[in-house]
């Protein structure tokens, strides 16, 4: 006799259960720093797919959104979670119980961000026999190394440098693989077209790589009109050299000359916090430095700001803005932008249209371009509505999220 209670079990399952959502898994490393919330945006925005975050620790100052999905960490399932961590990392070797974790969940398939996280991820596709799709944002398209900074395939030269140059290891690994990992990804997605040829400078191939914006859910992020905005200029972002904070400042002691009332307003935190800070107190007035702050002290400064700047530049070491879902929040919020035309900048700030931007490096042409903004309200007023309109179009996730779930049913056949 058929068992059709059975049968409809198995299919439950095999569809993400009652839901019909389709069970997946995402993976990054740690799980989750805290300037990564477009991952969590990506994820809650799906409708078809049901997420599972994975990892091999969790961070602990992360952006804490992560409930939804809920989430594996290889850390717990290890009597020595750091030489677990490393085995993993090194060789794909799991605890058994991690591995019969994530079988348990049926998933279809795993999606990692970042092309680190993609060699990592790649172990769990193989020992579960699923698809792996991998993200770039940005470094992780351009990076590159000369032959004497790579790892090798010497063990003990890997022992070696693994001790030596435990900060920059995984990176340096990461850069043999990368081929490897382009071979073995079911799928390739580009956060810009400035991240899509990278990848293909590198030598991925151009019938694996879709470029997809992430996009942003518009409902958190639309400004109150009834409060008036203040000669603010205002950064959020992580203080690296990428971020190009250094170059604001030095912009707005240019601009100070000339409207000494215009405040910086810098949130966020990194290693160059404190350089930073002393640069400040040496040449410009006004600035406050806020550390990292929740969604809602980000959202309250976009709406008193008049512009926003966060001038990315690329670094010696290639890190380059993959795109920046932090321009698209601006611009929702009804904010211009000042930035350097780097990157894949240019594809989420219409140039002359919802913001200006200037030649990569040129400090004075970015203090210029912030002191005629700053002194215009008319033309502050037509492109804080034009970049409204722009991320309407283009980087709303509601519209955004169903094409990648169109990416998932590809994979999947």
């Amino acid at each position: 006799m058929v068992d059709l209670v059975s049968i409809g079990n198995r299919r439950r399952k095999q569809e993400g259960g009652p839901s019909g959502r389709s069970p997946i898994l995402v993976y990054r490393d740690r799980l989750l720093p805290y300037s990564e919330t477009f991952i969590p945006a990506q994820v809650n925005a799906l409708s078809r797919y049901q997420a599972h975050y994975v990892g091999t620790s969790q961070e602990a100052k992360g952006c804490g959104t992560m409930a939804e999905g809920g989430f594996s960490l290889l850390e717990h399932h290890a009597k020595w979670p750091q030489l677990s961590k490393t085995a993993f990392r090194l060789a794909g070797l799991m605890p058994g119980s991690f591995r019969r974790e994530l079988q348990g969940r049926s998933p279809r398939l795993i999606h990692a961000h970042f092309g680190p996280d993609g060699v990592f991820a790649g172990a769990i596709a193989r020992q579960l026999q699923i698809p792996l799709i991998v993200t770039f944002h940005g470094y992780d398209a351009a990076l590159k190394l000369s032959p004497e900074h790579l790892v090798g395939p010497n063990p003990i030269a890997q022992a070696h440098q693994f001790l030596r140059h435990r900060g920059t290891f995984y990176k340096r690994r990461y850069v043999e693989q990368r081929q490897q990992l382009f071979a073995e990804a079911a799928q390739v997605i580009a956060v810009s077209d400035c991240i899509r040829e990278h990848l293909l400078a590198q030598g991925c191939p151009e019938e694996k790589v879709q470029i997809h914006y992430i996009g942003i859910d518009r409902s958190q992020f639309e400004p109150d009109p009834a409060i008036q905005r203040q000669p603010i200029v205002l950064f959020v972002g992580r203080l690296v050299e990428k971020k190009g904070c250094g170059q604001l400042l030095q912009a707005m002691a240019d601009v100070q000359k000339h409207q000494p009332g215009v405040k910086t307003i810098i949130i966020g935190d990194g290693p160059l916090r404190g350089q930073l800070e002393q640069q400040a107190q040496r040449s410009v007035e006004r600035v406050e430095f806020l550390g990292v702050q929740p969604a809602a002290v980000v959202r309250h400064w976009m709406n008193q700001a008049q512009l926003f700047c966060v001038p990315s530049q690329r670094t010696a070491q290639q890190d380059v803005e993959g795109l920046g879902m932090v321009f698209a929040e601006a611009q929702a919020m009804g904010l211009p932008v000042v930035s350097f035309a780097s990157g894949g900048v240019p594809e989420v700030v219409d140039p002359g249209v919802t913001g200006l931007l200037v030649p990569e490096g040129d400090g004075a042409a970015l203090g210029q371009a912030l002191h005629c903004l700053l002194g215009d309200g008319a033309l502050r007023e037509k492109m804080a509505i034009a970049g409204q309109r722009h991320i309407a179009q283009r980087f709303d996730i509601a519209k955004n999220t169903p094409l990648l779930e169109a990416i998932y049913d590809r994979v999947l056949g």
